[in-house]
């Protein structure tokens, strides 16, 4: 069974965050910035992996490694060998420049092929963690997010597209047979998110102004998604996972029982849903019979959202 080595890259505030990803992608997480697992995850699906390498040969040395590695061919193919170890990683301390090019070298030179350090076919990857180096085949992450920030239709108070993204893995970190909805989706920050990585997912609001805003979004990014008018109390339909914002400032007793009608409604109509809130709500949960199984808080200075993943 092929094993996959990630590295990972966050700030402090997001130290949580990337910790429930970790736990919603692997079933495990950790404190180091490097982790590994039998389960393949694309790494540009997460805003806090770097790298994945799918583990091919492990050593004591580079020197055992070279020897492992004698015979490989690839033909017509072009490659690059490229050292992660340009950061401190799993307690192991970054390496020099010089020594990074000297062992991507010492490795490029033992493969049978083409060399090209700026298309190749194929990146390999080598790592030192601890006393053990690892070799493979290496796909590095691109920041997706990143772009989306730059969309037409803003909201004060949507999340950011990074945190939206974590959300989206953590809420369906297994997307093949997944029917996912937003149904209080606002102006589609989650929406992007997930339809960006491939997930078939339903937006929908009350707001007329927002729902046109979130259309708006998805088309910008030239993607394509439905996004319906009107309250999660009118949804008829089944779904495996629904991904819901809270509304905020909740003072009044007849917004509470809006909220509780939200969470019931949630109960309804999905098998596992995800909830984000800045007011506590376990009470919430509790009446409409739901059980927490994961669950932190994610943080921008002062301002706190409790995520919260039930079933």
């Amino acid at each position: 069974m092929v094993s996959y080595l990630y590295t990972y890259g966050w700030r402090p505030d997001e130290t949580a965050l990337c910790r429930m990803e970790m736990r919603a992608f692997f079933g495990t997480d950790t404190e180091e910035n490097v982790l590994i697992s039998p389960v393949k995850v694309e790494p540009s699906r997460s805003p806090f992996i770097r790298a994945r390498l799918a583990i091919k040969f492990k050593a004591a040395s580079v020197e055992l490694l070279c020897k492992q590695m004698t015979g490989i061919q690839l033909e017509d193919k072009t490659y690059r060998v490229v050292s992660l170890n340009d950061v401190a990683l799993g307690g192991t301390a970054k390496w020099a420049h010089t020594k990074r090019r000297a062992t991507e070298r010492q490795l490029a030179l033992t493969i049978e092929g083409e060399p090209d350090l700026t298309s190749p076919d194929v990146i390999f990857g080598v790592v030192q963690i601890h006393d053990t180096f690892y070799f493979g085949e290496l796909v590095e992450g691109k920041a997706v997010w990143l772009a989306h920030q730059e969309r037409p239709q803003q909201y004060s108070t949507a999340l950011s597209t990074k945190v939206a993204r974590a959300l989206v893995n953590i809420a369906v970190p297994v997307i093949e047979g997944k029917r996912v909805i937003d149904p209080c989706c606002g102006v589609g920050t989650v929406l992007v998110e997930a339809l960006s990585m491939g997930i078939p997912i339903i937006g929908r609001d009350m707001n007329w102004f927002v729902t046109s805003g979130s259309r708006k979004n998805i088309a910008h990014f030239g993607l394509q998604g439905e996004v319906q008018l009107g309250p999660i109390e009118d949804v008829v339909e089944r779904y495996d996972v629904a991904i819901i914002d809270m509304p905020y400032n909740v003072f009044t007793h007849s917004d509470a029982v809006s909220l509780q009608s939200i969470v019931t409604s949630a109960r309804r109509i999905a098998e596992s849903v995800l909830f984000v809130t800045v007011e506590p709500m376990d009470e919430l949960l509790t009446v409409a019979g739901f059980k927490v199984v994961d669950r932190t808080v994610v943080k921008k200075g002062n301002f706190g959202r409790e995520v919260l993943l039930c079933r």
